[in-house]
């Protein structure tokens, strides 16, 4: 038995999407459509979490509620909810194609983990429909994992409770929380994997933590980037993270460090 028998990945910022644009921009565009203006970093604030449950806070904002009324003459209900979730989906699966890219490093890692007996799970905030979809775009650009499990498959139980940790390691056979790492670019990843009580690493460059394009990061001096990375480390040690990697290349040597420390 391998002393680590998975690897549990987030998908958007963390294998693909760099910046998690794909999921910024739809937000955008959609409460563009209802003439609501939103900025980034509200966007930002609840990622990682069920994209109904991220729509339901963002709407539940006292600015965006304000506005909301001010365009409709009403409060945002439940209905609307499920009208913006529908409506969302269908703006996200239009951005896949163009932002599905895999990070640096990302499909050598894979490569890796799999030579050496290791399972490649994944959990996401991402619908049925949008991860059928996704799972095809980016299986043709050289990313695929061994199973992805959302919220839709523990009964909307998701982000940051633990069950769809749990599942993943159901289905793949996995004998302990102790054989698992979880790897993420929020914090919602963090909570997830310290609640499973499996092992945890944080994802910083690309990430939604970050919140930057590939693009902007690049206009950053040496000094800057530095000064950012430092600023997402600082979050995710703060959330509990077991790990902070720069970029996912590290984590066949935190395997490798683990794998050292634990008893056969």
């Amino acid at each position: 038995m391998k002393k680590i028998e998975a690897v549990i990945l987030d998908w958007a910022g963390t294998i693909i999407d760099y910046g998690c644009m794909a999921t910024v921009e739809s937000f955008i565009d959609l409460f563009a459509e209802y003439g609501i203006t939103i900025d980034e970093a509200l966007t930002r604030r609840s990622m990682g979490i069920d994209k109904q449950d991220h729509i339901r806070r963002m709407i539940g904002h006292p600015d965006i509620t304000r506005l909301w009324f001010e365009k409709t003459g009403m409060e945002p209900n439940e209905g609307d909810i499920m009208e913006l979730s529908r409506r969302f989906e269908q703006i996200i699966i239009k951005k896949f194609e163009k932002y599905s890219e895999p990070k640096e490093y990302v499909k050598r890692t894979m490569d890796t983990i799999r030579e050496s007996g290791i399972w490649i799970g994944s959990t996401t905030s991402y619908t049925h429909e949008m991860m059928n979809v996704l799972e095809e775009i980016a299986g043709r650009k050289g990313v695929r994992v061994d199973l992805w499990i959302n919220s839709e498959d523990v009964n909307g139980y998701g982000r940051p409770l633990p069950y769809m940790i749990f599942k993943n390691m159901e289905k793949l056979g996995i004998s302990s929380v102790k054989s698992v790492i979880k790897v993420g670019d929020t914090v919602s990843d963090i909570k997830e994997g310290i609640n499973a009580g499996v092992i945890t690493a944080g994802v910083i460059d690309g990430s939604s933590e970050m919140g930057m394009s590939y693009e902007d990061f690049q206009k950053l001096s040496d000094e800057e980037k530095d000064t950012e990375r430092a600023r997402v480390r600082e979050r995710f040690e703060k959330a509990g993270a077991d790990y902070v990697m720069d970029n996912i290349k590290s984590l066949p040597y935190i395997i490798a460090q683990l794998e050292n420390k634990m008893d056969i």
